[in-house]
C-alpha cells in the first residue's frame, strides 16, 4: 500500500463524509499468528464524535504489501464496503504463512457515530453495501421483516414493522408473549456484547436459559464455573480480578425504554425478543447478560 493507494482510499472515505488516517503501528516485531498485521477502528478527537477519524494501523513490515479496495460506496447513506486481501509472509526455508484471511469491512455512520463491522467472507459474501447491512441482521430478523411486509427501501431503517434497532441490538416484537407466573423481571438491567462495551440499559428485562459464566477484564468472553474454579486454584493471582457472574447467550426479552449514551432512547411498547447483530467478530465475542 503506497502513498497513491492511501490517497485513493482516503478519497473514498471522503465521499461518505469521513476522514481516514493511516499510520505505521510502531516498532516492527516478528510475525505471529496471534497478532493481526493491521487494524481499522474509529478514534475520537478532543471534540468527541465531531472529530471522529477512521484509523488504519499497519505493521511496518506489511504496509507495502497490504492491499485494500473499496467494493461499494453509498454517499447518500454514508456507508462503504471495504475488502482487504490476505498478506503472506515469505520466510527462507519455510512454507508461506497467511497472516490474515481476505476480509470485508463495512464502514458507515449510524445515528451519532462512525463504525466499522466485519462481515461475511467466502461464498456468498456481500459485494454491495446493502448486502453487507442485511448480513449483519441476526437469524430470523430478515424473515420477520418480510413476513411483516416491510418494503425493501425500509429494510435498513432503525424502526420498521419487523424490528427496532439500537446500535448492535435488534428488538423483534413478541406482542402475544405472556410471562409465566414464576418469571423474574429486572428493572434498568444492562445488556452488552462483552464486558468491555458500554451497556444498553433496559427498563424491563426478562431472561431465560443460557450458560452461567464468570467474566472479568482478563477474560471478557467469560469462563465456565468449572474453569473459574480451576483458575482460582492454579493461579492465585486471578482471585484479584474483577470477576462478575453473568449468563452467556441467554434468551432475553425487553420492554419499555432502552437507553444508551451514544443513541436516542428507544421505546418498546410490548415484549420484544433481544438479538445481537451478526457481525462476524461475534463468533469470538459472546452475548453476555
Amino acid at each position: 500500500m503506497d502513498s497513491h493507494a492511501i490517497d485513493v482510499l482516503s478519497r473514498h472515505f471522503e465521499k461518505i463524509g469521513a476522514r481516514l488516517r493511516v499510520e505505521s503501528e510502531g516498532t516492527p516485531r516478528p510475525f505471529s499468528r496471534g497478532r493481526e498485521p493491521y487494524t481499522l477502528d474509529v478514534q475520537e478527537g478532543k471534540r468527541g464524535s465531531k472529530e471522529e477519524t477512521y484509523l488504519l494501523r499497519v505493521r511496518p513490515a506489511v504496509i507495502e504489501s497490504l492491499e485494500m479496495s473499496v467494493l461499494d460506496v453509498r454517499p447518500q447513506s454514508r456507508h462503504l464496503l471495504l475488502m482487504a486481501r490476505p498478506i503472506v509472509e515469505e520466510s527462507p526455508g519455510r512454507s508461506p504463512l497467511i497472516l490474515t484471511e481476505r476480509s470485508r469491512l463495512l464502514c458507515g455512520h449510524d445515528e451519532r457515530h462512525w463504525f466499522v463491522a466485519a462481515v461475511k467472507n467466502g461464498a456468498g459474501a456481500p459485494t454491495r453495501v446493502a448486502e453487507a447491512m442485511e448480513s449483519l441482521k441476526p437469524d430470523g430478523v430478515a424473515e420477520r421483516q418480510r413476513h411483516a411486509g416491510v418494503r425493501s427501501k425500509d429494510w435498513h431503517r432503525r424502526k420498521n414493522a419487523g424490528f427496532l434497532r439500537q446500535g448492535e441490538w435488534f428488538f423483534v416484537p413478541e406482542p402475544d408473549l405472556v410471562p409465566s407466573k414464576g418469571a423474574v423481571i429486572y428493572s434498568d438491567e444492562p445488556i452488552r456484547r462483552s464486558s468491555g462495551n458500554k451497556p444498553h440499559l433496559v427498563e424491563e428485562l426478562m431472561r431465560d436459559g443460557g450458560e452461567a459464566v464468570y467474566v472479568c477484564d482478563n477474560y471478557p468472553r467469560g469462563v465456565s464455573e468449572r474453569r473459574y474454579t480451576q483458575l482460582l486454584k492454579s493461579k492465585p493471582e486471578t482471585r484479584l480480578f474483577n470477576w462478575q457472574p453473568m449468563r452467556r447467550n441467554p434468551t432475553v426479552f425487553a420492554r419499555g425504554r432502552v437507553r444508551h449514551a451514544d443513541h436516542a432512547t428507544l421505546f418498546l411498547p410490548c415484549w420484544h425478543r433481544v438479538r445481537m447483530n451478526g457481525e462476524i467478530l461475534s463468533a469470538q465475542v459472546a452475548f453476555l447478560d
